[in-house]
Order: C-alpha cells, then structure tokens, then sequence
C-alpha cells in the first residue's frame, strides 16, 4: 500500500527545548522517504519515530543554520554503517558546500553507501520521477536559503455513469486507459482529470515571492511560524514568519492542510499560534506540529 505522510521529527527553532526537538521532518511518498533540514539529534529521534536509514532517499536542506543541518553527520554516518542498499541524493544551497562537506566528513568513519550531491543554485525542478518532481525555490533569509516542492503529475479518473453510457466495461476500460481510444470513444469522453497531489516545505524566511509559489494549490504546506504576530519586527529583523503570516499564506495560496512548526524557545503556549493563524482567515486544516507527530497527506477531492 501506498503511504503518503510526513513524520514530525523536531520542531524547535535555534535551540532545543525539553519538549521539541531541533528541526527534522520525514516525507513518505509512496516508496520513497525524504528527510528535510536535520537538525541536531534527528538521529534518535528517527530511532523514536520508528524510521530507519533504509527509509531514506533524499535529503533536502532549506540552508546552512544549525537547527537545520547538525543533524547531517549522524545521518550521513548511520546510512553508512546501515548500508543502506540504494542510492542517496542530497540536496543543498551551493553556496553552503563547503558546510555540507565538513558535516558529511565531521569523523573518520566507513563510507559503505553512494552518497550524491546536487546542490541547488537556482530556482526550478531539481528531480523527476514517476510519482513527483521535485523543485526548489529561493527564500528570503540572512543566507540563502530554499524552500522545496513535490508535485505529483496529473492523472485521469475513470467515471463509472459515462463508460457505461458508452457500454465500456470490463478489460475494456484498462484498455481505453492505455491507449486513449476505443473505437469512437476516447478517453477524455469518460474520465477528467485527477490533480496530482501537491507538497511544499518553507522553512526560515520572510515573506517573498518564494514562499507564495512554493505554498500555492498545496494539499499540505510545512512552513514556519517561528514567531507570534505581536513580534511581527523580531521576525522581519530575523528573516521568519509568524503564524499570521503563515496562516495569510496558506489562505491565499488555497492551502487544504496546514502544519505550523519551527517555534521559538520564547512562546510557552502552542494554542497562540493556532489562534492567530484562525484569526488570519484561515479556514482548512490546521496542525500545530509537535515532535514524533503524523500527518497524512489529504485524500484527493
């Protein structure tokens, strides 16, 4: 059976706390597992959430602040003594290769797996698979940073009152699938379009063109809410959101599930980011993000 969710690793901001964790998030797409931005300790805390390095396929990190990235020796490392028996590409700001490379040689240790890098200099598609390409778009952020975005390609969805207008049934609608037409009837005349699903993550930035077209139509948007609207300077100062922002975000973007993550050490009560991010008019899904938390990737319409 096919899985698509994302498993809730750290949700902390510049420091840990006693209850979150630094940065780390997992994506299960299908048959494949991607790892964003791992922070300090997402080793264990993979180890807590159930996920192994055979999980993994790609590591994407949004830039080179530690909350983001201290993560990526232990990671790199347990790959290798794991020997995980497929191929591993990591991708990353190239202006930071210099910080990727002392990460993934922080110790002497055995290089077992193939580890490939593709660093990201620009906007657009990074990967395309069957199930989704992957692009990257820039953020707004003391340094530079990317936000990332999983689209899966549109499919057709049979329906069941036109074919049997058509009297297709049986083998006959595979075969009208593969190849389009069947006799006068072709495969627009009995199906529509299915939209491919639509994942984005944004982390650490300011409001930026980035930020609308990585969270725009998305199913489900991670992004950060590192701050309170009140401190709406401290976050400007800092190159963050609030969860306000955030919120406005998604409402405009069409945003079906929204996670809020990334919290500063200064807020105490999680219930405040939901609030604000209500009272910016979103309406959909809502989750404050907690550490080892699942969220599934909403079912399509």
């Amino acid at each position: 059976m096919s899985v698509r969710e994302l498993v809730v690793l750290g949700t902390a901001s510049q420091v840990p706390t006693r209850h979150r964790n630094h940065n780390g998030y997992l994506l299960r797409w299908d048959g494949e597992g991607i790892l964003f931005d791992p922070g300090e300790g997402t080793q264990r805390q993979m180890l807590r959430a159930g996920v192994a390095a055979h999980d993994l396929n790609r590591i994407c990190v949004t830039h080179f602040h530690g909350d983001h990235c201290l993560g990526l020796a232990g990671v790199i490392q347990r790959i290798n003594l794991d020997q995980v028996p497929h191929e591993i590409t990591a991708h990353y700001p190239r202006s930071g290769r210099r910080f990727f490379e002392r990460l993934r040689y922080a110790t002497a240790y055995r290089e077992t797996v193939g580890l490939t890098e593709a660093p990201v200099a620009a906007d657009g598609p990074l990967a395309v698979t069957p199930s989704y390409t992957l692009e990257a778009r820039r953020l707004s952020h003391p340094v530079e940073s990317y936000g990332y975005r999983l689209t899966e390609p549109d499919g057709r969805r049979m329906l069941p009152g036109r074919l049997a207008a058509h009297g297709i049934a049986g083998p006959d609608v595979g075969r009208l699938r593969r190849e389009g037409r069947l006799g006068d009837v072709t495969l627009e005349d009995v199906s529509e379009v299915r939209r491919g699903q639509r994942f984005a993550f944004v982390m650490d930035t300011r409001l930026c063109e980035g930020v609308h077209a990585l969270a725009e139509g998305c199913d489900l948007l991670v992004i950060e809410s590192t701050f309170l609207d009140e401190d709406i300077g401290l976050a400007t100062d800092h190159g963050h959101l609030t969860a306000g922002q955030a919120a406005a975000v998604a409402r405009d973007a069409g945003v079906r599930h929204l996670v809020l993550t990334h919290f500063s050490q200064r807020y105490s009560e999680p219930e405040e980011f939901e609030r604000q991010a209500r009272a910016a008019g979103y309406e959909g899904e809502l989750t404050v993000a907690y550490d080892l938390l699942r969220v599934p990737v909403p079912k399509r319409r």
